[in-house]
């Protein structure tokens, strides 16, 4: 097994763990609350202009038109009226999406940073390669571009073979691309982030796919509170909730990999002693409290 899969595989194992600890539940629930005050505003000024916007430009699709006349009617009036709301619905699902991401981003990812920081890598030098500003530039430009990706694809998620494929593929890209350089922002140098990003390219691309993919379960339950309107107020938060949870268990799966494959790296360099990047780590049942007093508490388990 190649040193990318292993550190992708040891890596995957210890943010599934992170996820079940209290402060990283509690973490998640603050894109909710980010995302329903943004999203209610938005419903309470635009969602009835949006609706009536959408229903006018299905109303003035010419082949619906001929269509209900074939058939001795002209309903094309009530069938705008239905389908509208459901429109804006899909058009609004990418871009509540991609907001969660760039919650995490600027709101989870530091914090997680600083948990994974003390648990194992307190000794690893921080370099700040990466900005405040440039990592929010960074990732505003990655998501328009993601967004645009979604908004231009989505004839395709109607061919059910490609509604598997298209948007994982495009998430994927996305995560990969917003959280390797969040996860290295504070620690690693600009040279080094690039040798890293170059270095272990393929295996942060399939984490992400692999990201995508998972959040395809929030999809799923968005789409149940569309189709089952009486459950809307409560499966659309639960949702928004799973892409926060989801998003920070992909968060801290580039954390891992990100710091760890740093750590190697300095390791080659002569930066830091061998020893010390292949110190043995602490179990993950160990306590908090016997964390901070084993001597490689730095490298130990979540």
């Amino acid at each position: 097994m190649s040193q990318g899969s292993s550190l992708m595989l040891d890596s995957f194992w210890r943010a599934a763990a992170y996820c079940f600890r209290p402060k990283v539940i509690a973490l998640s629930l603050v894109p909710l609350v980010v995302m329903l005050l943004v999203l209610g505003g938005w419903s309470y000024f635009y969602w009835t202009a949006s609706v009536a916007a959408v229903q006018h430009w299905v109303e003035t699709i010419g082949w619906l038109r001929t269509m209900f006349s074939w058939f001795g009617g002209s309903g094309t009036e009530g069938f705008a009226a239905g389908v509208a709301p459901f429109v804006v619905l899909v058009l609004l699902t990418p871009v509540a999406a991609v907001l969660a991401l760039l919650i995490i981003a600027l709101l989870m990812t530091p914090a997680l940073v600083r948990m994974v920081t003390e648990q194992r890598f307190a000794m690893l030098a921080k370099k700040h390669g990466t900005g405040l500003v440039a990592s929010v530039v960074w990732a505003l430009g990655t998501s328009a571009v993601a967004v645009v990706a979604f908004v231009v694809t989505m004839p395709l998620w109607l061919i059910p073979p490609l509604v598997l494929v298209v948007p994982p593929v495009i998430w994927g890209w996305l995560t990969y691309r917003v959280m390797s350089v969040d996860a290295l922002a504070e620690h690693a140098s600009k040279p080094e982030r690039d040798a890293l990003l170059q270095r272990h390219r393929w295996p942060l691309l399939l984490m992400g796919v692999i990201s995508g993919y998972i959040g395809i379960a929030p999809s799923i339950v968005w789409a149940s509170g569309i189709v089952f309107t009486i459950g809307f107020v409560v499966l659309v938060p639960l949702a928004v909730w799973i892409y926060a949870i989801t998003f920070a268990f992909s968060s801290l799966w580039f954390i891992h990999f990100g710091l760890a494959a740093l750590q190697a790296l300095r390791a080659e360099q002569g930066e830091i002693p061998v020893a010390q990047a292949k110190a043995p780590d602490v179990l993950p049942s160990q306590t908090s409290g016997q964390l901070e007093n084993h001597p490689d508490n730095h490298l130990g388990a979540p």
